[in-house]
């Protein structure tokens, strides 16, 4: 029997089927993930059903919407809007046939909309009780759509059309779409990260690669207001409302750095302003990460990029925490962080026009092989602690909802 009471979604966990013992727990936070992700959608259900989990939504559920929202959720691998066909007390040939009947019937939509001419059935038995095994599932569901679509041929290589057979305890899902998700772990289950959130297009994109690996995000921005507008802090806010919509609620911190910028500009080597600054800020971060109980700090370095950004930059920058900095661009190129940008809807708001915090007092020679002897000199020159308690203390903090 054909359920035409509601439209059927099936998602494929992916890597948190590999999960062994602790597979359940995984699917569990998939499943709340995926029901929050639904949360205004007429959804009758989500539920694990034997490594796959099934959505039920109502009939008038707009589908493109759903099919949206869960391929953000990571975790999910694929989703594929599926008719389902209940078997419970029929004969195997009476499955068989209502299973044919219903591939018959996607075929000739996508004969009329599509213009296929080759097709394949590509079964799989789920359910070993079942007494067909999956080739034989698949020619005779493959024969009763040539019977019903004269004008298909079978090609087992190349086919114009792929339908799947799913038979499973005592139902079978039939379908021809496989929309491919962002895959991952659910978020939440790899701890808390604090991000370095700038308006450019390097560090959304390490906010997502984070997130897609199962980490819980919050964010600490930096600018030098007045020097740096309102506008450019919106571009930020901006920036990370895009990213809500695969990490959920931001909580940002937003710290004026300009008063340590210009103590290090009276104080310091011209040419070690940018390192000087970049240990400020990672300092302060940390900080607020271990206050916020967030495990590491997250940047979007690439190696080499910037002066900053070299092998000796980054380890007296790193110098300055004590806490893990997670850097997922660190291998990439500039070619390879623009793509993502543009897959995941921040490049176009990356490369707006507006000024940030590393513009400001740049020096025209920065050092590119810092020695670290020679940074903790300069410091010794401030009073580090009394500006970093002030910059933290007038931090302000914004939630940024999806």
């Amino acid at each position: 029997m054909i359920n035409t009471g509601e439209q059927v979604y099936l998602v494929r966990c992916g890597e948190t089927a590999l999960k062994g013992d602790n597979k359940s727990y995984f699917e569990r936070m998939l499943v709340g993930k995926i029901k929050s992700a639904l949360k205004d959608e007429k959804i009758s259900s989500v539920d694990r059903v034997e490594g796959l989990i099934l959505v039920r939504a109502s009939l008038d559920t707009d589908s493109a919407s759903v099919l949206k929202k869960v391929g953000r959720v990571f975790g999910v691998d694929s989703i594929s809007p599926a008719t389902e066909v209940c078997y419970e007390g029929m004969s195997a040939t009476e499955t068989i046939n209502e299973i044919g009947s219903v591939a018959s019937e996607m075929m000739k939509g996508l004969i009329e909309n599509k213009g296929v001419k080759t097709f394949k059935i590509e079964a799989k038995r789920a359910d070993k009780n079942f007494p067909v095994e999956s080739p034989k599932i698949a020619r005779e569901v493959g024969a009763c759509v040539l019977k019903a679509c004269k004008v298909l041929k079978v090609d087992v290589h190349e086919p114009e059309a792929l339908i799947w057979v799913n038979v499973r305890r005592n139902y079978a899902y039939v379908y021809e779409e496989k929309i491919m998700a962002y895959g991952g772990l659910p978020l939440g289950t790899n701890g808390k990260g604090l991000v370095l959130l700038s308006g450019g297009i390097d560090s959304p994109v390490a906010t997502f690669l984070m997130a897609h690996r199962g980490m819980n995000i919050e964010a600490v921005h930096f600018h030098s207001y007045p020097y740096t507008s309102e506008r450019a802090f919106e571009k930020v806010k901006d920036l990370a409302k895009i990213l809500t919509a695969y990490c959920g609620r931001i909580k940002m911190t937003s710290i004026n750095l300009l008063p340590i910028q210009e103590a290090i500009v009276m104080n310091c080597p011209e040419e070690e302003t940018t390192i000087l600054v970049r240990r400020f800020m990672m300092n302060i971060a940390e900080r607020i990460a271990k206050k916020d109980e967030c495990q590491m700090l997250i940047t979007g370095e690439s190696l080499g990029q910037v002066a900053s950004q070299t092998s000796d930059s980054l380890v007296v920058t790193d110098n300055a925490v004590s806490i893990p900095v997670m850097r997922p661009l660190i291998a990439m190129d500039k070619t390879q962080i623009i793509d993502i940008a543009r897959e995941i809807g921040t490049f176009e708001t990356s490369i707006q026009p507006f000024e940030d915090c590393c513009t400001v007092f740049l020096p025209k020679h920065p050092v590119t092989k810092p020695k670290l002897s020679k940074i903790l000199e300069s410091e010794s020159k401030l009073d580090c602690e009394t500006l970093i308690e002030a910059a933290i203390e007038n931090a302000e903090v914004t939630v940024i909802r999806e």
